[in-house]
């Protein structure tokens, strides 16, 4: 898969809302009023990265999930993280 330019990913992460491209990946926080809600989107993530056989670096704290998109070997972001991406803001019905 190709990596994206900076220019190609911004254009599109205009798209996903508090998406931030930094150090070559693609990374949203997410903070949820609960332990179990963030657990929620860390399961979404990941029957998403399986569908997609695409995984993500993630972390979790209590209520708050990080994830971080990179395809490691395109050395960059690539539309697999887009999709990744867009697809988990589906998962949460934005």
């Amino acid at each position: 898969m190709k990596k994206l330019t900076e220019q190609e990913i911004n254009t599109q992460l205009s798209d996903l809302k508090d998406w931030k491209y930094s150090d070559n990946a693609i990374v949203k926080n997410f903070t949820f009023p609960t332990f179990f809600e963030a657990y929620v989107l860390l399961t979404k993530a990941a029957f998403i990265a399986e569908k997609l056989n695409h995984h993500p670096d993630w972390s979790g704290v209590y209520n708050k999930v990080t994830l971080k998109l990179s395809t490691h070997d395109a050395g960059g972001v690539t539309q697999n993280d887009l999709d990744f991406a867009s697809e988990i803001e589906k998962s949460l019905g934005k």
